[in-house]
């Protein structure tokens, strides 16, 4: 009975110890103790240590995002524009971004494009 709770228990911190990140998607690590770390994990399986470090997972495909603003014309009417615009976070700089922006950055940029 106690071998089998110290294997239940050793399994359980295996698979709580490793994260998978997709194809097309990035990882930080956050990092109780120090913060966001600065290395930018890609595809593949990654090792973590439990409750004192968590992946952020960002999608690094390109993504389309339509934006309407009201708009007046040459002859002071009011028109209503769309655009569609096809963004994607630099991988390089997530852990800045993830700083300076947080997750959902594309909330709090690509509406700033079109005002």
């Amino acid at each position: 009975l106690k071998v089998a709770a110290v294997v239940g228990a050793a399994a359980y911190g295996i698979s709580q110890s490793l994260f998978t990140v997709e194809a097309g998607h990035r990882a930080i690590m956050f990092n109780r103790i120090g913060g966001i770390q600065q290395h930018v994990m890609t595809e593949g399986m990654h090792f973590r240590v439990p409750w004192f470090q968590y992946p952020i997972i960002y999608d690094i495909r390109s993504r389309p995002r339509k934006i309407s603003s009201p708009t007046g014309s040459k002859d002071l009417q009011m028109v209503n524009i769309s655009l569609r615009v096809l963004s994607r976070p630099d991988a390089g700089n997530l852990p800045t971004m993830y700083r300076q922006l947080g997750i959902d950055y594309d909330e709090k940029v690509l509406p700033s494009i079109c005002n």
